[in-house]
């Protein structure tokens, strides 16, 4: 009887550690792709800050020429100009890779009936260099909505091209007024036009302001009989 009880204690004892690996297993899968979408959530951010830094390099640049710039250093202190900008905090890590080594997009330049990149050594973008599948395929910025069908981190490209924002649809455009709204003040001390007054300055409703016309004679307002009769 006692090594038949044995036998059920090491039964449920085996049971017990296979469920605490599935359970452990499962927990530490969940975890991960917790990991991953964060790391996918800060590697957004980081590329979004290196574009727009490349962005506000090349609209600063002075003169009548617009330039990318050569290294990423060159956001960090842009000495082209008299007073010195700083387009970037600092040179971000990939959340990836863990590293600050990133892959960088070259400027194409067109010269004649050749096309190639890197001819100016300028980088108008970087992506990362992790081979790993992206979890995230929805729900991406209007500049990024290429991103849907990456299959590795490496398509996710985070570049500044001065023609997107030329197809952007503009936003500032002038709208058309609404029916029963004009173009002036609706404050009450606004000054009203003389051309669109119909009031004279003798129709005031004040009865201090009324004045006697054709000789009559004012009435007592005490006693309500004519001045001439009391």
């Amino acid at each position: 009887m006692r090594y038949r009880e044995q036998g059920f204690v090491y039964l449920w004892a085996l049971f017990a550690v296979a469920m605490a690996g599935v359970i452990m297993a499962g927990t530490g899968q969940v975890w991960q792709i917790k990991s991953q979408r964060e790391k996918e959530a800060e590697l957004m951010y980081v590329g979004e800050q290196f574009r727009k830094a490349i962005m506000s390099y090349y609209n600063s640049s002075p003169g009548g020429g617009k330039e990318y710039p050569k290294t990423l250093n060159d956001l960090l202190l842009d000495s082209r100009s008299p007073v010195v900008k700083r387009h970037l905090r600092r040179i971000y890590r990939d959340p990836m890779t863990n590293t600050e080594e990133w892959g960088m997009i070259e400027e194409t330049v067109v010269m004649g009936s050749v096309t190639g990149s890197n001819i100016s050594g300028r980088i108008t973008g970087v992506y990362s260099l992790s081979e790993r599948k992206p979890l995230k395929k929805h729900h991406f910025p209007e500049h990024f909505v290429k991103f849907a069908d990456a299959s590795t981190y490496r398509d996710w490209r985070f570049a500044f091209d001065p023609n997107d924002a030329k197809k952007a649809p503009t936003s500032n455009a002038a709208q058309p007024a609404k029916p029963g709204q004009s173009g002036q003040s609706a404050s009450p001390f606004a000054s009203q036009s003389s051309a669109g007054s119909n009031q004279s300055p003798s129709a005031s409703p004040s009865p201090f302001n009324a004045q006697p016309s054709g000789g009559a004679q004012p009435r007592n307002p005490g006693f309500g009989f004519p001045a001439g009769q009391q």
